[in-house]
């Protein structure tokens, strides 16, 4: 498995002592009942953890899960999903060069402070470059002065696997949550990444040093990741060949696992054959 440090252990970093608690008992307990059950299954592939996988025998990966299409049955939200997707920014991508959108979403969960906020939206900015945004209708942030006249499109919620498969993306500014890993590695999209809490921390290592498929974003001193550090972290990522042909390669791994003979499809299929019997 690739090294953890004691810091980045995911109980020690859900916003309090009392959810880390909670966090760690549930971990525990789930490693407990890995000998109760006859089936685990998992939103993964052997390409992506294969020594994690190694350990634990009984956890059977059937990913990537993907968002099926549903346009026939009339469904205008994800599976899970509480707020309603902005289709807009589709139409608004289908206008954008290729390779050439930013697209910055940090799940359902993420919260930035009013200064880090400012810093996040000057820095998208002085990229120069367009951008489609998500920030939840529940955001109390205040856009900066200087903000005005952006070439971004910012939305309450976006239909994140249709956004991330449009040719017009270059890159994923995500907070590394695992379906957000697996909908960017599904579609061979580069990350920027910057972990809020729990597993994200331990995903972004992966992302950028096991799968080298990504970048990291860096605090100042005063904890804050600063607009020219965004701004540094883009042009660096998007300048880089290497890191956006390794993403290319990886998703064809990823999403063989799914097609016929696939060996995510198989261990579902073994699944499905075991649940009839």
């Amino acid at each position: 498995m690739v090294e953890m440090n004691i810091g980045d252990f995911f109980w020690l970093n859900m916003g309090d002592k009392i959810n880390g608690k909670i966090i760690f008992q549930y971990l525990r307990n789930c490693c407990q009942r890995l000998n109760l059950t006859e089936w685990w299954l998992c939103n993964t592939t052997h390409e992506l953890e294969p020594g994690a996988l190694s350990f634990l025998p009984k956890l059977l990966p059937i990913g990537p899960l993907l968002r099926s299409s549903d346009s026939k049955i009339g469904i205008t939200k994800a599976i899970g999903q509480y707020w309603e997707e902005d289709l807009s920014c589709m139409s608004w991508l289908d206008e954008q060069h290729h390779g050439t959108v930013l697209y910055v979403a940090f799940g359902s969960f993420t919260h930035f402070d009013q200064n880090q906020f400012n810093e996040l939206s000057l820095g998208l900015a002085l990229t120069n470059r367009p951008f489609l945004w998500v920030i939840r209708e529940d955001s109390k942030m205040e856009y900066p002065h200087k903000f005005k006249g952006h070439k971004g499109k910012i939305v309450n919620w976006a239909p994140q696997q249709k956004v991330l498969s449009h040719p017009a993306i270059a890159c994923f500014v995500t907070h590394c949550g695992w379906n957000s890993t697996i909908e960017g590695l599904s579609n061979g999209v580069p990350f920027l990444c910057w972990p809020y809490f729990g597993d994200q921390i331990q995903n972004r290592k992966y992302i950028c040093d096991e799968l080298k498929v990504g970048l990291r974003f860096d605090k100042d001193q005063n904890g804050v990741v600063s607009c020219k550090e965004v701004k540094l972290k883009v042009e660096k990522l998007l300048s880089d060949e290497n890191i956006k042909s390794r993403s290319l390669e990886l998703k064809e791994k990823v999403m063989n696992n799914i097609v016929k003979d696939g060996a995510s499809l198989e261990n579902l299929n073994r699944f499905v054959t075991w649940l009839k019997e």
